[in-house]
């Protein structure tokens, strides 16, 4: 159920409201209206607040949980309060200190994207994720080494020295020298390039007639290549440090919903889909619960931002996992911060 837009709150709901969903964000409990009577610049009586509680609670923007006389905020109310309530709080000057302290040391680009997941896991007491820029590998070596009659190890050596394994599987056994005349093609006439770049010439020399390969050898050639440029475009680059964090107190009570959101961060395939929704944002995006299909059962919420090279161009995106009772007014600047921060890194 949705709740009504802000405009239809009348002060007196409004300020209700704002206590309420910003008491429980603080504690994890539901605000009562004990609670709310004590609070400070509030004059009204219990019994005046509790009408207005009633009236937010059939609005679908707050709810009561069976075992409390208190208000939490549905989905539709944190949606709600986050897109026309909130009021930000920039990172403090030691978080940000940091954070760019961490992402300064010496090393290579994925140990500053290793640092950025652990460094929001940290801060924000959540699951911290980055999905990792999509660089294509250049070829130093590919060789093809049999290891049954039918199925052949493809071992590709990239340009940056990681070295790579995929099974090949065949319709026949190949040839005696085909292997050797496969692999030996595609380090002379494929070397430096990238896997869509080597694709596309083995393609033009096969087509033209340029190459000396029989059949069996082209067939390998191609099998080689396509193994490695599916698997580059289906298989997701996801770091993801911090899951302990979401064993609080709450989740031992609530030990389903826990389980649920672990299985839910192993799809990481899952996870990149909905982390690439956020490559267009200008600034975090923030996605609530069941608004997103991944996390629709166990109740969390994710605080996405991009990240950009030097050019402008968009090449990842940094984020945090964690329950629906975020800190979204401190989280989402801290997300946008990271990520301008890592961009700075990316050349």
């Amino acid at each position: 159920m949705s709740g009504p837009p802000l405009t239809e709150l009348n002060d007196r709901a409004r300020a209700i409201f704002r206590l309420v969903v910003e008491g429980y964000l603080t504690t994890g409990q539901p605000v009562g209206s004990k609670t709310l009577a004590g609070a400070s610049g509030l004059a009204l009586s219990s019994a005046t607040i509790r009408s207005v509680l009633a009236d937010l609670e059939r609005n679908g923007l707050l709810a009561a949980p069976h075992t409390s006389a208190g208000r939490m905020p549905t989905e539709s109310g944190l949606r709600l309060f986050v897109d026309g309530m909130m009021q930000m709080t920039e990172p403090t000057r030691e978080e940000r200190a940091v954070i760019e302290s961490r992402l300064s040391e010496p090393g290579p680009i994925e140990a500053a994207l290793e640092a950025t997941s652990a460094i929001l896991s940290d801060l924000s007491a959540c699951a911290g994720v980055v999905m990792v820029p999509k660089r294509e590998s250049r070829i130093t070596q590919l060789s093809l080494v049999p290891i049954a009659a039918n199925r052949v190890l493809a071992v590709l050596v990239g340009t940056d020295g990681n070295v790579e394994n995929r099974i090949v599987e065949l319709s026949a056994p190949p040839r005696p020298g085909a292997l050797e005349e496969a692999s030996n093609y595609i380090t002379a006439h494929l070397s430096g390039r990238t896997l869509a770049e080597a694709a596309k010439a083995m393609r033009e020399n096969l087509s033209s007639g340029r190459s000396a390969l029989d059949e069996a050898s082209r067939d390998l050639v191609e099998r080689g290549l396509a193994v490695w440029s599916t698997d580059a475009t289906d298989r997701p680059v996801l770091i993801v440090r911090g899951q302990a964090n979401l064993l609080d107190e709450a989740a031992i009570v609530d030990i389903e919903r826990v389980r649920s959101l672990i299985d839910d961060l192993e799809s990481k395939q899952s996870v990149s889909e909905l982390l690439d929704m956020a490559r267009e944002a200008q600034s975090a995006r923030i996605f609530i619960g069941a608004e997103n299909r991944l996390f629709a059962l166990s109740g969390s919420s994710v605080i996405a931002s991009p990240f950009r090279d030097r050019s402008g161009s968009v090449v990842g995106v940094v984020g945090v996992i964690g329950p629906t009772r975020l800190n979204y007014a401190r989280v989402v600047p801290m997300v946008d911060f990271t990520a301008q921060s890592l961009g700075k890194l990316i050349g």
